[in-house]
């Protein structure tokens, strides 16, 4: 599940030279811990919330344009000394941090319910999702810098993501039903 934090900070930090990049992986690493801390806490509360749900896969929505028009827009950095149109790094660690914020809650969501009230296993679950989302984030920059085509296909794995949020708390106010068979995706 951190897998979609780890696509995000990839793709954006994928637009910067090296030493921006890392900077813009910690600032998602930083973001991802201190989110799901947070949310650990209030886990249980705020999945009862289909707004939640919502508001958080229309910014994911929202997360996806821009990243979109980013690796449109954008050429590769080449070198770090060479002069090219990096993007706003403050706007970059804010795209992070909201991902951040969004796609935290389903991670924890997992972490908490596979934890158990176990507060050891709850902190281990935290950190080594952490973990993960750093090692991914960076190896998603460097294959996006690499092939422009992996950064669709985070486009598009980001968007689905976005969709089952939307639908799921749609499904939640009872604004739409879901067959059944398909209420696991949502």
């Amino acid at each position: 599940m951190a897998a979609d934090n780890a696509i995000i900070i990839g793709m954006v930090a994928a637009n910067f030279a090296p030493r921006h990049r890392n900077q813009i992986i910690l600032w998602g690493l930083f973001g991802a811990l201190v989110f799901r801390i947070i949310f650990a806490f209030f886990a249980s509360y705020l999945f009862g919330f289909a707004y939640v749900k919502i508001l958080g896969g229309l910014l994911l929505i929202w997360i996806v344009n821009d990243l979109r028009r980013d690796l449109f827009d954008n050429k590769k950095i080449k070198s770090p000394t060479s002069v090219s149109k990096e993007p706003s790094y403050v706007k970059s660690v804010y795209k992070v941090l909201f991902a951040d914020i969004t796609l935290s809650f389903d991670n924890v969501i997992a972490i908490v319910g596979a934890a158990k009230n176990n507060l050891n296993l709850l902190i281990l679950g935290l950190f080594l999702s952490v973990i993960l989302v750093g090692t991914l984030a960076r190896f998603f920059a460097e294959q996006i810098q690499k092939h422009k085509f992996v950064g669709y296909i985070g486009l598009i794995a980001i968007l689905i993501v976005a969709l089952q949020l939307v639908i799921g708390g749609l499904s939640d106010l009872n604004i739409i039903s879901i067959n059944e068979n398909f209420k696991k995706f949502f």
